[in-house]
């Protein structure tokens, strides 16, 4: 099968063709550049996707979410919006190579360029995992693609939450991955654009280490009422994941 996928689609250098361990379903990516995290998986895990419903993933990457959502969820219909266009493209061959054209779209452009691709009230569902830095906080000598997918140099999260209010349908349902030091901006956000938090899990490395990652669900037009669901613990000890983690990752 994979030999057969390289014949078929073009590698460029450093990429590799990664099997996602759903439906047979693989994955392209550049080892020298950006290669999806846990983060991007335990959002796929987190996030409802209800027969018949049309999805959007902002900040998409290689394509990784809206392959795993495709994969575990009746969805109708699938997009993804990238800004880098090396990584829309992986992520455009990614969903040529699994043969899922007819369910995935995506789309290169910046997510402030929204309202000019998409009709207003047009989604059921819309994920993201955003950048979580702050400008300059954290920024080290990564190369210039991790630098944008980690840092908020394009978008920031009330450019992501605000678009994300304007493409949800009411009562739609946003689906988040962030980092717990943010949480109280992030509520913030979510409120002033009318995406009332509903669900929130926190992710811990270690059961007694302090979360470094937040899941957060939040209902367009929504009551007032949050639902804090029992903590995810990635390993019960170095090198081996808990077997919720491996539940997740379809091992």
């Amino acid at each position: 099968m994979e030999n057969q996928s390289l014949t078929m689609i073009d590698l460029r250098d450093n990429e590799r063709i990664d099997d996602l361990q759903r439906n047979g379903y693989k994955i392209i990516q550049n080892e020298k550049k950006f290669c999806f995290g846990m983060d991007a998986v335990l959002l796929s895990g987190f996030a409802i996707v209800k027969e018949g419903e049309k999805v959007l993933d902002i900040g998409t990457g290689t394509g990784i979410i809206p392959i795993l959502l495709e994969a575990k969820s009746k969805g109708e219909h699938f997009t993804g919006i990238e800004i880098q266009e090396e990584s829309a493209d992986m992520a455009t061959r990614s969903v040529r190579l699994n043969g899922l054209e007819e369910k995935i779209d995506i789309v290169c452009d910046d997510i402030n360029n929204a309202r000019s691709c998409f009709q207003s009230s047009s989604f059921d569902v819309i994920t993201t995992n955003p950048p979580y830095m702050i400008g300059n906080h954290g920024l080290t000598g990564d190369n210039r693609e991790k630098a944008i997918a980690r840092h908020e140099i394009y978008c920031t999260l009330e450019d992501i939450v605000r678009e994300a209010a304007f493409l949800l349908k009411d009562k739609g349902r946003f689906y988040m991955v962030h980092r717990p030091f943010r949480m109280v901006e992030i509520f913030s956000v979510l409120t002033k654009y009318r995406l009332e938090p509903k669900r929130l899990k926190l992710v811990h490395p270690f059961v007694d280490k302090e979360p470094n990652m937040v899941l957060i669900e939040a209902l367009k037009g929504g009551n007032s009422r949050l639902t804090v669901e029992k903590p995810l613990i990635v390993y019960t000890k170095p090198g081996v994941y808990t077997d919720e983690i491996y539940d997740i990752y379809g091992y």
